[in-house]
């Protein structure tokens, strides 16, 4: 087909879908990119448009997309069968694995997203403490749930700890079980979590908030003040799993929690996510430990799905030779350094921010050190900055760049000029000002 053809096909897949997609995505992202395939770190649209791939599908691609290692367990498995409900030896192994890659698990339940392994996360610890409140942080993503949907991002910053709900259909009874408290700040914690330790059941977090890191000894002291207070601490580290380190951000910054999340990695493109910690509490899902009444249901159709844990144990043995963190971590830290100099060198106020395998710009020239500081940011010259780039050939999301073990020197290269084009555009443009 010519690129004419193409063309025309590519925008009637996009009319297509604004017909019979409510705004014609599927919640995810702009509507007007619709992604034919990817190989390594790039990513062709329908129209037949490469880009540089900083989207990763969120993050799950660490090795990057249809990597010959991942496709071929992928496919072994597809041809002996898709789904059983009943164990699998592979699911079983990649258990076994995760147990042996993260320092808080010694046993794993399987689900099928990130949100699901929140929502049970925030269960087990409900179920174990038998209180009900859980402690959150402002801006923290913890998935989909009516609990998790609370002070996520909220338009007007509400009165620590009261919670702000950040979608329609959310029952009003649900705010009198969150708490709020502002990330990086252990002063606040520790205050509020000794007020409610009597209701509080657990406290959970992104030991790595979206873009914004720890600040020195947050993490530690978190780990203290809920350990003295009986408090279960959950980290969410759908993101973070085997992304900062094979063994995670508890690995990377050196702090355990009691329950963990996981997603994205460990399925390798396929839908796979997991609960993880401490033999006493994870013993809830099961019956014969617990008895009826301590018991947490936990059903789902495609949990532990074969060929996702195939794809998984696949992208987990290529993370675990030698040198690949290193590479995501050279390959993040120059990029980040390229484009806080560009934007310095023209004048631009910014923050970059994060960790090497997951960063962005916040357009400020305020430190990002919580929610309520990325506020100060230029929302369109954010929007601006992305189109441009988008333009350009880079792909990446609102707000996050995710590195791939597949980005290779030649896409650095082409990414820092990309950068210095759309830098020089926005300051002609004077969106800078």
């Amino acid at each position: 087909m010519d690129e004419e053809g193409r063309t025309e096909n590519g925008q009637d897949i996009v009319d297509k879908a604004k017909r019979v997609l409510p705004g014609g995505t599927f919640g995810n992202f702009a509507a007007e990119v619709v992604i034919r395939e990817g190989k390594a770190g790039r990513v062709w649209d329908e129209q037949g448009k490469e880009y540089i791939d900083y989207l990763l599908g969120s993050g799950p691609m660490l090795v990057g997309h249809a990597h010959p290692e991942v496709t071929e367990a992928a496919q072994a498995q597809i041809a002996k069968g898709t789904t059983f409900f009943a164990n699998n030896r592979l699911g079983i192994e990649l258990a076994e694995a995760i147990v042996e890659a993260v320092p808080c698990a010694e046993q794993v339940r399987f689900v099928s997203s990130g949100t699901e392994a929140d929502l049970y996360a925030m269960r087990a610890a409900r179920a174990f403490t038998r209180r009900d409140k859980i402690l959150k942080f402002e801006g923290g993503y913890h998935g989909m749930s009516d609990y998790s949907l609370m002070s996520l991002a909220p338009k007007r910053s509400g009165n620590f700890p009261a919670p702000v709900p950040d979608s329609a259909g959310i029952p009003k009874s649900v705010r009198d079980d969150m708490i709020i408290a502002p990330f990086n700040d252990a002063e606040v914690v520790e205050g509020l979590v000794k007020e409610h330790r009597d209701e509080l059941a657990g406290v959970i977090v992104e030991p790595f908030q979206r873009i914004i890191p720890p600040a020195p000894g947050f993490l530690d002291k978190l780990r203290k003040i809920t350990a003295e207070n009986g408090v279960p601490l959950i980290f969410d580290e759908v993101v973070t799993g085997f992304r900062l380190a094979y063994g995670g951000a508890q690995e990377y910054y050196g702090v355990v929690p009691d329950l963990c999340t996981l997603g994205k990695v460990i399925g390798g493109g396929f839908p796979l996510a997991a609960i993880a910690g401490r033999e006493e509490i994870m013993a809830h899902f099961d019956k014969a430990k617990v008895g009826d009444e301590n018991y947490l249901v936990q059903i789902g159709t495609l949990s532990g799905n074969p060929v996702a844990a195939a794809a998984g144990l696949a992208t987990m043995a290529i993370l675990k030779r030698p040198g690949a963190y290193e590479r995501i971590h050279a390959t993040g830290r120059e990029l980040m350094g390229a484009l806080d100099e560009l934007l310095k060198r023209a004048g631009i106020a910014a923050q970059v921010t994060g960790e090497p395998p997951l960063f962005d710009v916040v357009f400020t020239d305020e430190p990002i050190r919580d929610y309520r500081s990325t506020l100060s940011g230029d929302p369109e010259l954010m929007r601006r900055f992305n189109a441009l780039l988008r333009e350009r050939g880079i792909l990446k999301g609102e707000s996050k760049y995710y590195i791939s073990l597949a980005h290779t020197d030649g896409d650095i290269k082409e990414t820092i000029a990309a950068w210095d084009s759309a830098i020089a555009d926005l300051v002609s443009s004077r969106w800078s000002v």
